[in-house]
This record gives C-alpha cells, sequence and structure tokens, in this order.
C-alpha cells in the first residue's frame, strides 16, 4: 500500500537520483537478512539501500509512513514512486532489479489482497521457521554504504 511520505529521491536514502530506494527490513530475521544478502548480490547497479527497523533510520521511516517500529510485521519500500509495503514492496523490488526479474511485475494479477495474506502469513511465523538472530547484522565492510545506520 503506497503512503504519502518522503521520496527516496529525495535524500532518505543519503543520495540524490531517481534511481535509489531505501528498504527497512527486520535486522534479526534470518529470513529479511537472506533478502537481504540475495539483494546485495543480483542489486549490480547499487539501487538498493537498506535500514534495520531496529536501527534509528528504520524506526524514523517506519514511523513517518505510518508503520509502528515496534511490531515488526511489514516489509517497506521507500523509492521515487513514494512508499508500498508488504507484496508490492516485494514486487516492486525484483522487478526494479532489471534484467527477467521485471517478469515478477506479472504477479500483479494475482489480487492484492491474497498475495498479502500470503506475505502475512510468513511474516508472523518468520522467526520460527526461519530463525532469528540475537543481534542486528553488522554489514560487510564492501557492502557498509549501503546502509543507513552502520
Amino acid at each position: 500500500m503506497a503512503r504519502a511520505g518522503m521520496s527516496a529521491a529525495a535524500g532518505p536514502a543519503g543520495r540524490q537520483g531517481q534511481d535509489t530506494a531505501v528498504i527497512v527490513f527486520d535486522g534479526v530475521c534470518e529470513l529479511c537478512n537472506g533478502w537481504v544478502d540475495f539483494l546485495l548480490a543480483r542489486d549490480l547497479r547499487g539501487r538498493y539501500r537498506f535500514a534495520a527497523m531496529q536501527g534509528e533510520a528504520g524506526r524514523r521511516l517506519l514511523a513517518a509512513h505510518g508503520l509502528d517500529p515496534d511490531d515488526p510485521a511489514s516489509f517497506l519500500l521507500i523509492d521515487a514512486e513514494g512508499a508500498h509495503t508488504d507484496s508490492d514492496a516485494i514486487v516492486r523490488v525484483l522487478s526494479g532489479l532489471g534484467g527477467g526479474w521485471r517478469l515478477v511485475a506479472a504477479g500483479r494479477i494475482v489480487p492484492r489482497a491474497l498475495r498479502d495474506r500470503l506475505y502475512r502469513l510468513v511474516a508472523r511465523h518468520r522467526y520460527r521457521w526461519f530463525g532469528v538472530r540475537s543481534a542486528c547484522r553488522v554489514p560487510d565492510p564492501r557492502h557498509a554504504h549501503r546502509f543507513l545506520d552502520r
């Protein structure tokens, strides 16, 4: 669901340009950290920057877009077109990788209510199914510039 708010092009990522976006993720969730690793390996243009929802920047961005920073149930993407959550955010992120990943946008043919129901099922059980870290991730030095809180 798009929410009015700060554009990534305007600066939450700390960079100028229409091709930057910020992903707020759960920094202690193993699944979420795997998602970040997946994106770091495939985002060759460096479009995506990251903020753990447990960090200062992540909490601020969640609150600014109407999400509870103490209830990490939503995935948040902030790009030049606004803020996006849940399955819409995932589809936008994957299709934003370019190349064959653009085909993921066809997933929008599935009604959002159904996509979000599946998203929320996984989100609700992610710690039990995939595990939880005792602390937020510390970025690898070669990717540290892509994280808002270091």
